[in-house]
């Protein structure tokens, strides 16, 4: 008995042995799948990632023009592509490349998706001249020949990851000729990188940011490239060694701004060297994640790349809480919308313990504050008869009997009547509405913001945000979402799914490993049975009564001495001790009111805008005369500039008043009749 009991130790001992020596193997190639370099051991099985590329090459050059073809529905799933609104349409939404990971193969493309929001259809382009698959690159916007998306760097890995490998490519697409086209430049370009981020400014692409994965580490950048359309030529911008500057970082938001774009989040790591000592008297070194919740503001000049400088900002407020990483923020009118995000709690040897987020947030540019965006169901408004005959009621019938005209005429140029004219544009209008609102009709709105998730590739076309796809872990896998959803930014009245589709992804990493693992660990629990059942028979039994009351004793005990779950206070970082904001002067402009529309603010200020512009003009000496038209048009985009600006701010008191049974709020002053008397009429 006691051999053969010697002989099963043994034989437990050595299976053992043989599993820790697996699952040593299998994080080794896990830990080693995005390193590069001449050191990295690459599996026999495994593709070269030379021969891939050559491979993609070789079938892009297939292509001998410029085709759109239609789909019949959505591109396939992926993750990590980059969603771009056309600058040269209002209805056009370009989605490129992305990759897939079924826990074991990786799969890269780099086909351009073109999403009509107006028609709701998918187009392809496939180009004999394009960028070559990729994750993790960024393409932004300019006007640059009628409308220009421009794209650099990211990543691509061999099918088992490997082998890694980062672009440093430039890519431009003019959205007009739908042509791709390899910008070739003179001297020094911004070397290889993912995570990076783009801005367009007037004339110049700033790039900034990102990383690059080495064999030994994760190398975050923190230099600055700008590229100018009109040279094109790279400069890069070389600050003095005494001037503030962003720590380095990827995954952050670089957003457009006035005098050049501002910069918010990010996340990096930094090694750090512990306390205690390994053997030979080496200190341990480790990694620790740093979520950045900075603000930065990058002044621009186009004439002198020396005045190029950073600002450091104060701390956003209201900023999102707890902080969070996976989430960049997509511009509109001078705010950045943000959707998502991870917060990591704390790291074990198991793995992340995360939270993920579905809030909605505005960040408004200009005031530094961050405002949540609620959904909620649309405001039956009511309907008021108008009175026509007042002063500005003629002048408003005038201008639209002189815009009448003025169409009769040029129909009359043209070969046409104005009756055709008007027929004919009442018919585009009339097939435009019916495509819209069949679009509208497939799905309804709901005031569900779409799961929680991170990486979600976000863009904003014609005040509606659009988010596409993002990922979610649960265990050891990542989730894809094969998903689109839109949500009115002026409305706010609901989230409506243009296309959900539940394509799950057949996880296969270590399935064999795990099914090895299972008939392991059931054999370990047999053996621990019998020990245990050996155990027991050499044990005094007890009965239950005894046992149960022994139970409640040590539960009892431990829910004594169990310490209250308190949330430590996070210790103030350089970026928390920022100095307290000070009231901003009263600002001269006028503001918007509860329950106002864009069209009813600007029918009420219309007057005072065009007499700050010209205010403006004398004061900065300009002598150039602008018609009424012009006046008008400049006035408006002002006063949408003001009428988003306060978005939030007027969307809370229509809540608040809402909540108060108040409805709308109409200015006594504004009432045909002026007269602010009459205390009667004030107090109904």
């Amino acid at each position: 008995m006691a051999k053969k009991d010697k002989k099963k130790t043994v034989d437990k001992k050595a299976r053992v042995a043989e599993k820790t020596a697996r699952k040593s193997a299998t994080k080794e190639k896990k830990s080693s799948k995005k390193a590069g370099g001449k050191d990295v051991i690459i599996d026999a099985t495994d593709q070269d990632i030379d021969a891939v590329l050559e491979e993609y090459a070789r079938k892009q050059a297939q292509f001998l023009k410029v085709t759109e073809t239609v789909l019949d529905g959505p591109p396939p799933l992926r993750s990590g592509p980059t969603l771009t609104a056309s600058p040269a349409s209002a209805s056009e939404l370009f989605l490129f490349g992305g990759e897939t990971f079924n826990g074991s193969l990786a799969a890269f493309f780099n086909d351009l998706n073109i999403y009509n929001t107006a028609t709701g259809s998918w187009r392809c382009i496939t180009s004999p001249n394009s960028p070559l698959p990729r994750s993790g690159h960024w393409v932004c916007a300019t006007q640059h020949a009628g409308g220009t998306l421009w794209l650099f760097g990211g990543e691509f890995s061999s099918p088992k990851q490997n082998t890694f490998y980062h672009y440093n490519d430039f890519w431009s697409f003019e959205c007009k000729t739908r042509e791709w086209a390899r910008v070739e430049v003179k001297g020094k370009a911004p070397p290889a990188r993912s995570g990076h981020r783009m801005v367009g400014w007037k004339n110049l692409v700033v790039l900034w940011g990102g990383f690059q994965d080495t064999s030994a580490s994760t190398k975050y950048l923190g230099d600055l490239w700008v590229f100018n359309v009109v040279s094109y030529t790279w400069t890069q911008v070389v600050l003095p060694a005494h001037g503030q500057r962003p720590d380095a970082r990827s995954s952050f938001s670089l957003l457009p701004h006035e005098q050049g774009a501002v910069l918010f989040g990010g996340y990096s790591k930094t090694k750090v060297a512990s306390a205690q000592k390994k053997g030979g008297g080496k200190m341990a070194v480790s990694e620790i994640g740093n979520v950045h919740e900075d603000s930065w503001l990058l002044r621009l000049d186009q004439e002198d790349m020396g005045k190029i400088r950073w600002e450091r900002r104060k701390k956003p407020g209201n900023a999102p809480n707890p902080k969070r990483v996976g989430v960049t923020m997509a511009p509109h009118k001078g705010r950045g919308i943000m959707f998502g995000g991870v917060h990591d709690k704390a790291e074990t040897d198991e793995g992340l313990d995360s939270i993920f987020f579905n809030e909605l947030y505005a960040w408004s540019v200009e005031r530094n504050r961050f405002f949540p965006l609620a959904l909620r169901k649309a405001r039956q408004q009511k309907r008021m008869v108008e009175q026509r005959g007042g002063r500005r009621d003629r002048g408003r019938e005038a201008e639209e009997e002189l815009f009448k005209n003025l169409a009769r005429l040029e129909a009359e140029q043209a070969g046409k009547s104005a009756e055709e004219m008007r027929e004919e544009e009442e018919r585009k209008k009339a097939d435009e509405e019916k495509e819209r609102l069949a679009i509208l009709q497939q799905s309804e709105l709901t005031l569900n913001l779409p799961t929680p998730r991170m990486h979600c590739a976000l863009a904003v076309q014609d005040d509606v945000l659009y988010i596409y796809g993002g990922t979610f872990e649960k265990e050891d896998r990542e989730i894809a979402y094969d998903e689109l959803f839109a949500i009115d930014l002026g409305k706010l009245d609901g989230v409506r799914t243009v296309f959900s589709r539940q394509t799950e992804t057949e996880w296969v990493d270590s399935e064999s490993e795990d099914d090895e693992d299972d008939e392991d660990d059931e054999e370990d629990s047999e053996e621990e049975e019998e020990e245990e059942e050996e155990v027991n028979e050499k044990k005094p039994k007890i009965s239950e009564a005894e046992l149960e009351e022994r139970r409640a004793e040590k539960a009892k005990k431990k829910a004594r001495t169990a310490p209250a779950i308190e949330v430590p206070a996070e210790s103030p970082t350089a970026e928390d001790q920022e100095e307290p904001e000070h009231p901003a002067a009263e600002d001269p402009a006028p503001h918007p009111r509860p329950f106002e529309s864009l069209r009813e603010f600007y029918a009420r200020t219309s007057n005072e805008w065009q007499q700050l512009l010209i205010e403006q003009a004398e004061a900065e000496g300009k002598n150039t005369m602008k018609t009424v038209k012009e006046l008008k048009k400049d006035a408006f985009a002002i006063a949408e500039e003001k009428w988003w600006d306060c978005r939030e701010e007027i969307r809370a008191l229509e809540d608040e008043q809402e909540e108060a049974g108040i409805g709308e709020v109409v200015s006594l002053a504004d009432k045909s009749g002026g007269g602010g008397g009459g205390g009667v009429g004030r107090r109904r």
